[in-house]
């Protein structure tokens, strides 16, 4: 019985098939995190949804900036981008099955150990006013929305960069903006959690007056294990309380999965290296 953290697959399912493969991944047995971004750049996004829906409850996914973009794509909200490789999903015949499973995950999830240690996965990252219990309750405000009815209307404001920094007493879109922004987008900020979105460089090319999301001295989740993907240019980081899984597969890199034990300290990285789906610039 073995739990599995994957970073971004983005498409690839080629990768992910040899990874399941090579750890001998067993539905029955087995449990994958998924750590959002799912889908899209890479050449087989249908492909990646349909196999993890017929996985049934083994695999746990989370969303990612890429499927909500698949989200917004689909009802007409933001036209597919030239590298956007989503047509697969939105052309496919068991499209509204494909989208009604996209949009019933959540954007954080959290697991504990019998001895009370907390491993919190999102996809991009979190800010540092919030607790993981503030993280869990403000990503399943945005969840509520995107499962429910009123999906159409949150994704009429769900893009833009502004907030760019956390209020508790923001309210409507703006709120659920910042929420999403920081879960799915966020890389720098600054040490009082004013997001920047313009850089996506490497940890150590921060520009000006700005830190990586999971440097700032007083965040509060700081005593948590946190694992995330999003960020390729950072590549994998294996830190007591902190798991960086996007080893850029669709850019001709590696998808990657950490094996954790029981007490979330036992690890082990399993790699599948990738064909170069996309080109980066």
């Amino acid at each position: 019985m073995s739990t599995y953290l994957i970073g971004d697959i983005q498409g690839c399912d080629s990768a992910l098939e040899k990874l399941l493969h090579q750890i001998s991944f067993s539905p029955s047995r087995d449990t994958l995190y998924l750590l959002g971004d799912l889908i899209n750049r890479g050449p087989a996004s249908a492909e990646v949804l349909r196999r993890c829906m017929q996985l049934g409850d083994a695999v746990k996914p989370l969303l990612g900036n890429h499927d909500l973009h698949l989200l917004a794509s689909a009802y007409g909200v933001r036209k597919p981008g030239k590298r956007d490789t989503l047509q697969s999903i939105l052309n496919a015949p068991d499209r509204s099955d494909l989208l009604h499973w996209v949009s019933q995950q959540p954007l954080a999830r959290c697991l504990e150990s019998a001895s009370g240690q907390r491993l919190l996965m999102v996809h991009a990252g979190v800010l540092p006013q919030w607790s993981l219990a503030d993280t869990l309750a403000l990503a399943d405000e945005v969840h509520q929305q995107i499962k429910s009815d009123a999906l159409p209307e949150f994704l009429m404001h769900m893009y833009g960069n502004t907030p760019n920094q956390w209020d508790s007493q923001l309210s409507g879109a703006d709120r659920l903006r910042v929420i999403v922004n920081a879960l799915t987008r966020i890389r720098f900020c600054s040490t009082d959690g004013v997001m920047d979105f313009e850089s996506s460089e490497s940890a150590d090319a921060a520009p000006a007056g700005l830190i990586p999301w999971f440097e700032c001295p007083e965040r509060k989740t700081m005593n948590d294990i946190i694992a995330f993907g999003h960020w390729s240019t950072l590549g994998l980081m294996n830190r007591p309380n902190l798991m960086a899984l996007d080893t850029g597969c669709v850019w001709g890199g590696c998808l990657s999965a950490m094996e954790i034990g029981s007490d979330f300290e036992e690890r082990r990285l399993h790699q599948i290296h990738c064909e170069q789906a996309q080109k980066p610039g």
